[in-house]
């Protein structure tokens, strides 16, 4: 017997076809998927660094000025024996540049002849010693004899008087004498201080170099005429020594007990990029600054300069390092933050797990934790990958550098997979025919 398929029955079966292929091409283009992003437990080294900048600095800088007042008349010659310019070498006693020293060369002329006219009347007052002991000699000879002739009443009174007069104007004359040669004497010193320091001003025409080293800055040009004052004019900043320098770089209060003299640095400069400098801490100058309202310690940091690859003034992005560890397993933080949502399958042997109470403070340093007492421990979770589901592990952390943290070894290994965030995917696409042939999408 022969079924007949009515006309609504095919209208339906129409209607049935049309509504499936419309919501499967629907969900085809509409639909969602979640992805889980995921990294690997790696085994490495981690460093715990204090970032900060600083300027890098001659440890040894001579401020060379003028004391003597005058034209700039000629520079001298570096150790090449070119003129003195911005980075010649200089060794120590080299000639600087001279001040033009005709007055100064006159006033020493006229020294030498006051020293000269000084030492003539030191001559005179000495004669002039010698003349008046002789006139005391012959009015002490005259007024003994008038003594005696006086108790014999063979002279006047009056010649006796007179000649004990003309004794003591003698012993007067001769003390007179005598303190003009302690004046000629005092007069002959002063007029050689005078020559001295005549002498001098004219050799501080000749600036010369206290110390071997470079020349950073030079501040004056020939022609220039430098005054001298109660601070004596700057003419050249000499660096002693660039092999060796510093950097002088500001740490907030926050960071700075964290450093200890000794600890290692790295620093780049952007002068030269791509490559990094080492160093070490030096000390910690305690006279601190405020800077919008921030304390900052200045941080010495020495480091060596064999090439003389970096220049005085640069400035250092410098990295102290605090803590490092090599070797040890590390998983990277975003591990640590993310938590599943809704959508992501938990293993179901751990979807009753609670975590456990977690801190996000950095660890202490040595410094900080104390004598004898143990810092407090830290415990994270991080999610492993199973397949199509996330199982949960706690983990004990240790250092960090801001990216990653260090692990213990044992609970968790090298190359496992942890998630560290997910990613919903639209599955937005082109219409597709349901009747060919699907491929698979890895």
């Amino acid at each position: 017997m022969r079924r007949v398929i009515t006309k609504p029955v095919i209208t339906a079966l129409v209607v049935l076809l049309v509504g499936g292929v419309g919501t499967y091409l629907w969900r085809g283009r509409h639909s969602t998927r979640l992805a889980l992003q995921t990294a690997l437990v790696k085994r490495g080294d981690l460093a715990v660094t204090i970032s900060a900048s600083g300027t890098i600095e001659p440890i040894e800088v001579v401020d060379v000025g003028a004391q003597v007042a005058g034209q700039i008349s000629a520079f001298g010659l570096d150790t090449r024996g070119r003129t003195l310019d911005y980075g010649s070498m200089v060794e120590q006693g080299a000639v600087l540049a001279r001040i033009d020293e005709s007055v100064y060369a006159a006033d020493l002329g006229v020294a030498r002849a006051q020293l000269e006219q000084a030492k003539a009347g030191e001559l005179s007052a000495a004669a002039n010693v010698e003349q008046m002991k002789a006139r005391l000699v012959q009015a002490q000879a005259d007024w003994k004899r008038a003594s005696e002739l006086s108790r014999s009443k063979l002279i006047a009174d009056s010649d006796f008087d007179s000649a004990q007069a003309n004794y003591q104007v003698a012993q007067a004359n001769l003390a007179v004498a005598e303190a003009a040669i302690s004046q000629a004497k005092a007069s002959t010193v002063q007029a050689q201080a005078a020559v001295e320091r005549a002498q001098r001003n004219l050799d501080f025409c000749t600036i010369r170099s206290p110390v071997s080293g470079v020349i950073i800055d030079r501040r004056v040009n020939i022609g220039q005429t430098v005054v001298a004052s109660l601070n004596a004019p700057s003419l050249f900043l000499i660096a002693k020594d660039l092999t060796k320098l510093q950097i002088w770089v500001g740490v907030n209060e926050a960071d700075v007990g964290r450093i200890v003299p000794g600890a290692p640095v790295t620093f780049t400069c952007d002068a030269f990029p791509g490559r990094e400098f080492t160093g070490t801490v030096g000390k910690v100058r305690l006279n601190a600054t405020m800077t919008q309202n921030v304390v900052m310690y200045t941080v010495e940091v020495n480091t060596e300069n064999p090439e003389q690859v970096l220049l005085p003034y640069l400035t250092a992005n410098v990295h102290f390092i605090v803590r490092k560890e090599t070797g040890v397993l590390l998983v990277p933080n975003a591990a640590l933050r993310w938590s599943p949502s809704a959508l992501v399958q938990i293993a179901p042997d751990a979807r009753g797990w609670k975590p456990a109470a977690t801190t996000n403070d950095p660890p202490p340093t040595p410094a900080q934790s104390g004598g004898g007492k143990r810092p407090p421990e830290r415990v994270g979770t991080v999610w492993l990958s199973d397949g199509e589901f996330v199982r949960p592990v706690e983990v004990l952390l240790g250092a960090t550098d801001g990216t990653t943290t260090v692990i213990p070894a044992g609970i968790l290994r090298e190359g496992q997979e942890i998630v560290t965030g997910e990613l919903i995917e639209s599955g937005q696409t082109g219409p597709q025919n349901p009747f060919l042939p699907q491929l698979r999408r890895r």
